[in-house]
């Protein structure tokens, strides 16, 4: 794809049906929507991307702000040729996603909001985000590697009921991020303050949230809920914050049904 940095991305499924695209968490990449891809792309156009400085994206250069996240998604959409999308994020995709409904209203068909939240007024402070950030950055100035603290952040994210395979897929992919651009991003979203305007939104949206997720539980969901017009809130049983690898039928299932009825709009 034209322009920098250069976006990767993966697309399955008709080009001519309706598109939707995933936006994945600060630990991921687009290989967390695979389920997701096989599952939907029947019905839809189904791509997932690599975020600048994930997986085959470029890295960043220089000192870049958190809404180009959303001007990289439009190059995306424009080289997709797509007039509209569904818009799937989850933890700080969902970010990026309220970001660009709010920037880009006209190019968004719906929004699915997982794992994630709205901004520092949801618990996420001055001090809670100092202790996040230093939790995973003071290991990687130490001179260790993703990969190392990876089984640690692995476990801090899931629920009850993730086994081993989903576990090993996670630590799989935390362990391919690049430390320096990884970095560069947990400062830049983390310190991101600027607070969703979900009052605005005017497209359908579904949120999702794991029952067992810590790091952005469910009470976050319906604040959201509340705020956000028409809205509807999906909790799944037995998951932690990577709802969709571990409990992809229940996600699938839900996501299915919301993107049938907003295609139709």
């Amino acid at each position: 794809m034209s322009g920098a940095p250069r976006i990767a991305f993966e697309r399955t499924g008709d080009p001519d049906r309706p598109g939707v695209i995933f936006l994945h968490g600060i630990g991921g990449n687009r290989t967390n929507w695979r389920e997701q891809l096989a599952a939907l792309s029947a019905e839809l156009c189904c791509v997932a991307w690599d975020a600048r400085g994930y997986g085959d994206s470029d890295d960043p250069v220089g000192d870049w702000k958190f809404a180009d996240f959303s001007r990289d998604l439009l190059r995306v959409l424009d080289h997709l040729r797509w007039e509209r999308a569904h818009v799937v994020g989850l933890s700080m995709g969902g970010r990026i996603a309220q970001d660009f409904v709010e920037r880009s209203p006209k190019r968004v068909r719906s929004l699915i909001l997982c794992d994630t939240f709205s901004g520092p007024q949801d618990g996420f402070g001055p001090q809670q985000r100092e202790s996040f950030l230093r939790a995973r950055k003071e290991p990687l100035l130490a001179g260790k590697q993703p990969r190392d603290i990876a089984p640690a952040i692995a476990d801090s994210l899931l629920g009850s009921a993730a086994t081993p395979e989903q576990r090993e897929r996670l630590i799989e992919s935390l362990s391919a991020l690049r430390a320096a651009p990884y970095m560069q991003t947990l400062d830049v979203v983390t310190r991101h303050d600027a607070p969703a305007d979900l009052a605005a939104i005017r497209v359908p949206v579904l949120l999702v949230f794991g029952e067992e997720d810590r790091l952005t539980p469910p009470e976050l969901g319906k604040r959201m809920q509340a705020q956000i017009p028409g809205s509807r809130l999906e909790v799944i049983p037995r998951a932690g914050h990577l709802v969709n690898i571990e409990q992809p039928e229940a996600f699938n299932r839900a996501a299915r049904e919301f993107l049938r009825t907003a295609s139709e709009r």
